[in-house]
């Protein structure tokens, strides 16, 4: 598998220091799974991190820090040994890493001609949602922007917009008023993890028609 589109190095910068929230964490590590490349760069920033704390002068603790530390031990190990969750049921999506498919998942639904979303529920409270999009072989996608960002990372089958074309592997990332007008030149399926925020804006007269029933 060869990878040519990659997360950003902000984006990456971020995830080596903790700083996203669980669904973008959940995309960006999507996409690390298969790729040596960011694997390697978010090592490297995370020795640089690294080195800036060890190299810090030491400082007092606050009051309490030390039980805090240890309330938080007791909830790691009670998370550890409760009973294993049921089976989410995506063992069916392919590309899909290991750790995805450990989260509870609702059924394919319909959301758009020949293209369905599948919600993943994530284990903790998240400012972005993150779900599975499957399009059908000859789709193409209305052009739309976005209200807020939306990460892409495929898993099978390929799809090429104005950006270039995105295959098993790659990352895309939407943003704002970027225009996308995506077609599904794969064929079979093209099946994505979606992580986003804010909503897709459909553009033109059939846009705007068919915006009321596109819930994403």
């Amino acid at each position: 598998m060869t990878i040519h589109h990659h997360p950003p190095e902000e984006l990456l910068t971020a995830f080596a220091a903790g700083l996203l929230d669980l669904g973008q964490h959940v995309a960006i590590a999507t996409h690390l799974v298969g790729c040596a490349r960011c694997r390697d760069a978010v090592r490297a920033m995370e020795h640089v991190g690294g080195a800036v704390l060890a190299g810090l002068l030491p400082t007092a603790m606050s009051g309490g820090a030390l039980a805090s530390v240890e309330a938080g031990l007791d909830r790691l190990v009670a998370a550890t040994t409760s009973p294993p969750r049921r089976a989410a049921g995506l063992a069916d999506v392919p590309g899909l890493p290991q750790f995805v498919r450990e989260y509870p998942a609702g059924p394919w639904r319909w959301i758009a001609p020949k293209v369905h979303l599948r919600p993943i529920q994530l284990p903790e409270a998240s400012s972005t949602r993150v779900f599975l999009l499957k399009s059908r072989s000859g789709t193409k996608m209305i052009e739309h922007t976005h209200t807020g960002f939306e990460m892409s990372c495929v898993l099978s089958g390929s799809f090429v917009h104005a950006g270039g074309h995105f295959g098993p592997g790659d990352f895309d990332l939407g943003e704002g008023d970027d225009d996308h007008e995506i077609m599904i030149d794969s064929q079979d399926d093209c099946i994505c993890l979606i992580a986003m925020q804010g909503d897709l804006k459909l553009n033109g007269m059939i846009g705007r028609l068919l915006q009321p029933l596109i819930r994403m």
